[in-house]
């Protein structure tokens, strides 16, 4: 707290398990220093503990750090010598196991060092946060709340904020702006009841399937196939994802709502299966002890059958005919045939949604303000699609709802208890300015809140006004500004005022409309009259995709070939589990975008060559324009995007944006101006030194199809400069784009001037790249048409086989790169790996 103005200069993380320690990566990856603190150890260095955990954090998958190196930045503390540490933090947050015993003695120890302003929060995930108030002085209690983040804490959106009775509204108010801009995350307030909101409805959920899934006599993973993506959640399902959490820590927030909701109507499903106990009691806890409810026997996965406590072969699937009944387009639709559909699969996932829908509505009063919260906790803190009010309206909020008086009446549903009266109230209402029946309890105006029995607007906090646009729910539309032009490919617009009119900050928007964004030429020519368009009548050009990603890439041919799931090449698993939503692998993104068979055998070589040149120009246009251009980056940027990325004169991007030059992955090399652009960097970057260490570094990015796992990765990598922004928030992205556009008109913009004394490696560093190739052919980690891909990419990027320090400007490498791209193209065996990666989403090593 500095005058008045809450300032997070420095944090403390008390417990370096596995959140704590994930905890602390997240606060370094946002720049907060950051303490972490542990039990000294026994022996040797007293901070052991702490160093050993920070170790762990750059070995771990997904990572929680931006860039291993940040680790270093963790700095170790430990109980014993380092308590008076904590009066310098503006934040202290408490994430030990989940003891109350444990956690209230800790407060009692540390309560004396605390500053005069520190916030003190606990990352519970479902203790009572004024149980464990009793343990601060009195006086201390109104900077204490509970902070619960979601587990991996940098890439889950949700954190739950608990007050207790004493906690002081500001600095809820402060802490919220603090997690939503500096974290990244999307903040629910929850009230103090067991395992808050996300965690009770996750839980029941996880019993309910158990439930459902013994009566229906279904194997874990037959209902792991019917309830991941098939309905809208994670891959991971349920089983899975029980083995992820740990089925030890599964079973304790099940007995937490065994032990506290004695009242609940549901209280007799809170129990923990035998079946889940026996693993527990053999030490099978899941993913962390290599065997839980699935378990790797050589490259084939296991799975427990209940029946016998043994493992057998996991092979189940939806049935065909489930299968097709969930991909009807029509909500109404697909819950009137799944409760029709008298097979088991399909009475299993009606029984899992009606008493999913039965329990949130008799538990939104006590455990939510609004339906709103309870649904964003659901996609934020378990990643499903929709949440469960959501699901609900959209299928016809009277129907279902007499679908489920129907089954509690007959004793089908898991409790006897009827729905609350506000459930037939919701099925009531008119939307004036459509004169149009609304049912269920999201309107354009707010979303029910039963305990006040009105609908709750969105929060009117100042943090969430840099959201232009943020995330929205079923019945809210969105209008996205006032159009300047429109083409099929492309929509140029600008943000309105309050009144609907121009902002008046001269700033225009580019969106792309092709699939994943990809870029053809007519998209090419969409931006190019983008440009020109803008420095007629407008100060500033910003580059942003309503949904991720910003684009996939180049698409010579335009196609209407529908994007399939496939499973990933290795070299990208863990990317593919990062970014559920865009599972597929970036290579095959990258050839589907690319979609050149047919043009290969058509012989269009020429027609390729032309767009090329095309693409070339238009990354020219961006970085040379009279006005302003920057890149507002979510998501992937690959290959063709990543050029357009790095010929912006500024790009904005998230933490969670992977960005690279994949071209190499099906058999061929940037074009785009990207070799061109690396090969600029280098030189320009190295100054008066040798450009060539810099050089080696950005082919080897290219040659091995390298994607930045995060902005700042990227930046490592340079797919973006030291000067490009990243912003923790997704939603926030826009509005930083339009400040740095905006900045940038305001100091006088003028492009560039056009860089036309390059000086070149040549020869020699061609020479010197090709040896290592050869090193790596002859040791069998390269093909022999690795080999030419790699030379090809050194050809260019070193500028051709010039004598070294020969001067050359930015058209000399263009021309290099889409001679050598056409060559490439023209070869048998890079015709091979794009067909191949086409057909089977694995890439061909030839």
């Amino acid at each position: 707290m500095t005058n008045g103005k809450f300032v997070v200069r420095k944090a403390a993380v008390l417990g370096a398990g596995v959140m704590g320690a994930q905890i602390a990566a997240h606060l370094i990856n946002a720049n907060v220093e950051t303490l972490l603190f542990e039990l000294p150890a026994e022996q040797g260095d007293a901070n052991a503990n702490v160093t050993k955990a920070v170790e762990n954090l750059q070995k771990q998958e997904p990572a929680p750090l931006s860039v291993p190196a940040r680790a270093a930045f963790i700095q170790p503390a430990n109980y014993g010598q380092h308590l008076e540490w904590l009066r310098d933090c503006d934040i202290v947050i408490e994430a030990i196991a989940e003891r109350m015993d444990w956690k209230t003695g800790l407060y009692q120890k540390i309560a004396p060092y605390l500053g005069a302003h520190t916030i003190f929060a606990s990352n519970t995930s479902g203790l009572s946060i004024n149980r464990l108030a009793q343990a601060f002085p009195e006086n201390l209690r109104h900077r204490f709340c509970g902070i619960h983040f979601f587990n991996p804490p940098r890439y889950m959106h949700l954190v739950e904020l608990i007050a207790c009775e004493e906690s002081d509204t500001a600095m809820l108010d402060d802490l919220e702006k603090f997690l939503v801009t500096y974290l990244g995350k999307g903040v629910i307030r929850a009230k103090d009841t067991p395992n808050f909101i996300a965690n009770r409805i996750g839980v029941f959920s996880t019993l309910a399937t158990m439930h459902h899934a013994s009566a229906f006599d279904l194997g874990f993973d037959l209902v792991d196939a019917l309830t991941g993506p098939l309905i809208g959640r994670p891959k991971s399902a349920t089983f899975r994802t029980g083995d992820v959490v740990g089925l030890d820590i599964l079973a304790h927030v099940i007995e937490t709502m065994r032990d506290t909701l004695p009242d609940d109507p549901w209280h007799p499903s809170y129990a923990v299966p035998g079946w889940l106990q026996a693993l527990i009691d053999s030490g099978a806890l899941g993913q962390k002890s290599k065997r839980g409810i699935y378990q790797k026997v050589g490259r084939e996965i296991h799975v427990l059958d209940p029946a016998t406590q043994k493992y057998r072969l996991s092979a189940a699937t939806a049935d065909d005919d489930i299968k097709e009944l969930l991909k009807r387009k029509n909500p109404a639709d697909r819950f009137a045939a799944l409760r029709a559909n008298q097979s088991p699969q399909a009475q299993f996932l009606w029984a899992l949604f009606r008493d999913l829908f039965h329990y949130c509505a008799v538990h939104l009063a006590v455990i939510a303000d609004n339906a709103r919260d309870l649904d964003f906790a659901m996609r934020w803190g378990f990643g499903w699609n929709q949440g469960p009010f959501e699901i609900w309206q959209a299928a016809g909020w009277n129907e279902i709802a007499g679908w489920i008086n129907e089954d509690i009446a007959a004793g089908k549903s898991m409790s006897a208890t009827p729905l609350p009266d506000w459930v037939g109230e919701m099925g009531q209402g008119v939307n004036r300015s459509i004169n149009q029946d609304i049912q269920g309890v999201h309107r354009m105006h707010g979303s029910y809140a039963p305990a006040s029995n009105t609908f709750r607007p969105r929060s009117e906090l100042a943090v969430y006004q840099r959201q232009l646009f943020p995330d929205r729910l079923l019945g809210e539309e969105v209008q996205y500004g006032k159009t300047i032009f429109e083409t099929d490919a492309v929509r140029m617009w600008h943000t309105v005022d309050n009144a609907g009119g121009t902002d008046g900050d001269g700033i225009a928007i580019l969106s792309f409309k092709s699939k994943m964004h990809t870029i053809g030429s007519d998209v090419l020519d969409g931006v190019q009259e983008s440009i020109e368009e803008a420095e007629r009548n407008w100060r500033a050009l910003v580059i942003w995709q309503t949904e991720p990603p910003f684009s996939a890439g180049a698409n010579l041919q335009k196609t209407t070939e529908r994007l399939k799931s496939s499973e990933p090449p290795s070299a990208l698993n863990v990317l593919v589990k990062r970014f559920k939503k865009t599972a597929q692998s970036a290579v095959l993104k990258a050839a589907r975008s690319l979609n050149l068979a047919d043009a290969l055998m058509a012989g269009k070589l020429a027609e390729v060559e032309a767009m090329v040149a095309q693409f070339q120009q238009t990354s020219q246009d961006l970085r040379y324009s009279t006005i302003p251009t920057v890149a507002a980056v979510d998501g992937l940027a690959l290959g063709g995007g990543c050029e357009f990325v790095m010929h912006c004169d500024r790009a904005v991007a998230t933490m969670e944006s992977y960005i690279g030059l994949v071209e190499a992955g099906v058999g061929l090399l940037p074009a785009g101006g990207g070799c061109k652009e690396l090969a600029l960097r280098a030189w320009q970057d190295a100054k008066d030194s040798d450009p060539f260490p810099l050089l080696k570094n950005y082919f080897q990015s290219v040659a091995t199809a390298q994607l930045g796992k995060s902005a700042e990765h990227a930046k490592e990598l340079g797919y973006l400069r030291r000067a490009d922004l990243v912003v923790m928030n997704r939603f926030e992205l826009l509005y930083v784009a339009k400040a740095q556009a905006l900045a940038l008109a305001e100091a006088g913009y003028r492009p560039p001037l056009r860089t036309r004394n390059i000086s070149v490696a040549g020869s020699t560093g061609i020479a010197t790249i090709k040896g290592m190739l050869v090193n790596m052919l002859e040791g069998n980690f390269i093909s022999e048409h690795d080999y030419l891909i790699g030379s090809k990419i050194a050809h260019v990027m070193c500028g051709g086989e010039l004598t070294p320090g020969s001067l050359v400007d930015e058209n000399w490498f263009l021309e290099l790169e889409r001679a050598a791209f056409i060559e490439l193209l023209a070869t048998e065996k890079t015709q091979a790996r794009v067909e191949h990666t086409l057909k089977t989403g694995k890439p061909l090593r030839n």
